[in-house]
């Protein structure tokens, strides 16, 4: 768990070591490349018959194409934003997002409404309201990060495959599209090929592992380890990415964006504590 949290973190600096390939090409790239590794590994491990049956499945005909397209627009924006130099708003989108899931549970899936996952709540959209008064603009970035990837996990509760099958039926309707995108750009020399050095075209090649590595992690841990325990060390990737975009990458940081980030954690202490008594509530029953 701690080995696929660390590397999420510190994935920002992978993708600005891309630089000078334009973040659209990288996405192409992911897409195919995380479908291609995440279905090698499906093969190996589960066999083509599971595949087969997955897609007999009527319902999954439109589910997986959904979920892909979810992931793939929550991949796309993040790319994009950290070379942008936006790390920090991705460090916000990552830090809120549990938060929009544990609202879409409520509004959606019925879940119970606790008085700190309330608490929580409010102090995240009060976090928000001093970055919207302070420059006067929404935090898009954040917002559209945290919100693609709570609604892709909603979306996820309709079925249960282990990540890696899960990861490659999502991705395996947008492989072709992607690779053929990929060909297009590279032919008409507005790809990678282009501008990368052959040493930096390789490292691109390695997206896909980098992407699926970290799911892999989280599987094997998830079966293992608490959820609560899981819960809380998921804050430690954008912790690590937040330490990167300010020290390392020398984002502007001031006194505003600190409080707001405050407000934020002081709503996820509450959220944490509710989610660990609402375990220990559910050991004891």
């Amino acid at each position: 768990m701690l080995s696929c949290d660390v590397l999420w973190g510190v994935l920002p600096l992978y993708w600005q070591a891309l630089r000078p390939i334009d973040s659209w090409v990288i996405i192409f790239y992911r897409i195919f490349l995380v479908g291609l590794v995440s279905g090698i590994a499906t093969v190996i491990i589960y066999g083509v018959p599971a595949i087969r049956e997955q897609y007999r499945i009527k319902s999954n005909l439109w589910k997986f194409p959904l979920a892909g397209l979810l992931i793939t627009c929550n991949w796309s924006i993040y790319i994009w934003a950290v070379n942008a130099d936006h790390v920090i708003q991705t460090c916000v989108g990552y830090y809120i997002e549990p938060l929009i899931v544990c609202l879409l549970g409520i509004v959606i899936f019925k879940d119970r409404l606790t008085r700190y996952k309330l608490i929580a709540l409010l102090f995240a959209l009060a976090g928000m309201l001093v970055i919207l008064f302070h420059f006067m603009e929404v935090p898009l970035i954040a917002l559209s990060i945290a919100t693609s990837f709570a609604i892709y996990a909603a979306v996820k509760k309709w079925f249960d495959l282990p990540p890696i099958m899960s990861v490659f039926m999502e991705t395996s309707f947008l492989m072709i599209p992607a690779l053929c995108v990929v060909i297009g750009i590279e032919v008409t020399g507005h790809g990678a090929l282009a501008v990368a050095t052959p040493g930096k075209y390789l490292l691109l090649l390695c997206c896909g592992i980098l992407t699926a590595a970290p799911l892999s992690f989280f599987a094997a841990a998830a079966t293992k380890v608490p959820l609560v325990t899981v819960g809380l060390l998921e804050y430690l990737s954008p912790s690590i990415s937040l330490v990167i975009g300010i020290f390392l990458m020398k984002e502007p940081f001031d006194a505003v964006q600190f409080i707001s980030f405050v407000i934020v954690w002081i709503g996820l202490v509450f959220f944490t504590y509710g989610e660990i008594k609402d375990s220990k509530e559910r050991r004891i029953e």
